[in-house]
Parts: structure tokens; C-alpha cells; sequence
């Protein structure tokens, strides 16, 4: 992993790591995220509308609820494609970090969007429920099971971008629900089928509707979460705070602030203390190495506040700095 380096200022001056190439895995992660997010948005369009179909042929509410999610899914899937082409801007005097943040903003909408979604569908089974009807179990099987099929390879599609990026997880996610969804509804055909239990039909829309709460709630509350700015989770300020004071001539940190820009793309800001006697080109080089190889953050704003070790230097009289 490149890293970052830095230049020794006077006091008071500040030191920004921005490594020439810091950037440039974003910019291969979003050409591969956007022709993945292609390749399944017109699979799921091509489902969605046959699914449509054969849910009113067959009167099956489970196959319109599948529908109704594969319907978010397209709506979410060209969220995430605007996304990934506005994070793909030029930064601007305006906008000095670019458009990183609507992959942010594109992922908290596809998750407003399913909970609208999901609990529209929990209304509509609790209406079937009430009113069982008739259900054609016979091209409710293959047209699930169709569903299981295709759903299963956009999931495959989007696994490997999901770890990365916040927009492509809620993709992946709502890809996730509606294979889950797919074979629950090839379940209750067949139940169906063997039973003639219609009611089982307007039980297994209400799963659909269930099932996709928890991870869309996730999903709204990271996006918030980046938003508000708050800190990394795989980041513990402790920690950094520690390996920051450990390297050669760094008497204290303070002002440590460590946030999301987008998903991938950490910053930080601090202000360290060091002892005036070392080089503050080399404490640069060592911060700038450590963050970037051990805590993976590629931009960072460090202000470094000189400190003579032999008056000011907490450690005096011992004259020793850390």
C-alpha cells in the first residue's frame, strides 16, 4: 500500500498526506461497480416485469411482494449507478472533496425505500389474511424458482464489492432479500400446490416483509452514521491515539478526529506534539507510513506544535522525551 509523505513545518504549519495515487482505487473500484451494477439492474428489470405478470395471472400476492422488491431493487440499483458516476467528479473550489458523499446519501435512500417497500407489503398480507385468495400454485413454482436462479447470480455478481462500499452493499443487500424472498415464494406454491392452503401465500408475503427489516435498519443507521461523521468502526481512537505517541519524537497528540468520507475512504486530522531536537520531516515520514500501512487511512491533516524537551516536555527534568 503506497503511503504518505510528508514535509517538516515550523510550528504551527500544517502537513497534508495525500499520496498522487490515493485515489486511484476508488476510481478502479467504481468502473468495476458500475458494470456489475448494469449487468444485474437489467436482469432485475427483465425479472421484475415478468414477475408482475405472473403475479396477477396467478393471483399470488407473494410473487407482486417479490415484485414490489425487485421494483426497490431497480429503483436502488440506478441510485447506486448515479452514485458511483457523481463520486467519479473532479474535487472543485465548491466541492474540495468531490461527490464521494452521494454514495452515501444514494445508500440511505435505497434503505428509506425498502422500509417503505417492506411495510407497505406487511399491510397488504395482513389484508389477505383477512381475505384468503384463490392462488395458481402450477406458474407460481417456475416463476420462483426463475427468481431463485437469477437472484442468486446478481448476489454472486455484487459479494465481492459488497465489503467496500456502503452503496454497493444496500445493492447487494436487496439482491440478498429478494433471493431469500424467491424462495419462500417457490415454498408457498408448493405448499399451496400439495395443500391448497391459500393462506399461506399472504404468510409468506409477511415474511418478505419481515426479513429484510434488521439489514435495511443496519443500513440506514452506517449511512447516518457516516453522514454525522462519526468514527470509523474498525477504528479505535485509543488505539491510533497510542501508536501515534509511540513513534520517535512525538511528545502528545490531541485534536484526533478520524471520519468517513465515503466507504473506503477514511481521513484524519490531529495536532502532535513533538520534541523540537528531532527532524520533524522524519516524525512526518513515521506518521505517514503508520497510517497508512497499519489503519489503512490514505488522507490525513497532521499540525505539528514544536515543544522545547527540556522546559516544556512533561517528562521534565528528565529531559528524555518518548
Amino acid at each position: 500500500m503506497s503511503s504518505h509523505k510528508g514535509h517538516g513545518h515550523a510550528h504551527g504549519d500544517h502537513s497534508h498526506g495525500d499520496h498522487p495515487h490515493a485515489h486511484r482505487p476508488h476510481h478502479d473500484f467504481r468502473n468495476q461497480n458500475r458494470t456489475k451494477l448494469w449487468i444485474v439492474l437489467l436482469l432485475t428489470l427483465s425479472f421484475m416485469g415478468a414477475e408482475v405478470v405472473a403475479g396477477l395471472f396467478t393471483g399470488s400476492l407473494a410473487l407482486l411482494a417479490d415484485a414490489g422488491h425487485m421494483f426497490s431493487d431497480a429503483a436502488g440499483l440506478g441510485l447506486a449507478l448515479i452514485a458511483v458516476w457523481f463520486s467519479g467528479k473532479p474535487p472543485s473550489l465548491s466541492r474540495s472533496y468531490g461527490y464521494y458523499r452521494t454514495e452515501i446519501l444514494a445508500s440511505m435512500a435505497n434503505a428509506a425505500m425498502l422500509l417503505v417497500i417492506s411495510l407497505g407489503v406487511l399491510y397488504s398480507a395482513g389484508m389477505r389474511l383477512l381475505q384468503p385468495t384463490e392462488v395458481v400454485s402450477g406458474p407460481m413454482i417456475w416463476v420462483a424458482l426463475a427468481g431463485l436462479v437469477i437472484n442468486a447470480f446478481c448476489a454472486k455478481v455484487l459479494h465481492s464489492s459488497a465489503d467496500h462500499s456502503l452503496n454497493m452493499k444496500g445493492a447487494y443487500l436487496e439482491v440478498v432479500s429478494d433471493m431469500i424472498a424467491s424462495a419462500g415464494v417457490l415454498i408457498a406454491a408448493l405448499i399451496i400446490k400439495f395443500t391448497g392452503w391459500f393462506w399461506v401465500d399472504a404468510v409468506v408475503s409477511a415474511a418478505i416483509g419481515l426479513m429484510i427489516l434488521p439489514r435495511t435498519w443496519q443500513l440506514l443507521s452506517d449511512s447516518v452514521h457516516v453522514l454525522m461523521e462519526g468514527t470509523p468502526s474498525r477504528i479505535d481512537l485509543d488505539d491510533l491515539k497510542a501508536e501515534l505517541k509511540s513513534v520517535a519524537g512525538v511528545v502528545d497528540v490531541h485534536d484526533l478526529h478520524v471520519w468517513t468520507i465515503t466507504s473506503g475512504l477514511d481521513s484524519l486530522s490531529a495536532h502532535i506534539r513533538v520534541d523540537n531536537s528531532v527532524s520533524s520531516t522524519a516524525v512526518l515520514e513515521a506518521i505517514h507510513e503508520l497510517l497508512a500501512h497499519k489503519f489503512s487511512i490514505q488522507h490525513s491533516t497532521v499540525q505539528l506544535e514544536s515543544v522545547d524537551c527540556q522546559h516544556d516536555c512533561p517528562c521534565a527534568p528528565a529531559k528524555k522525551c518518548p
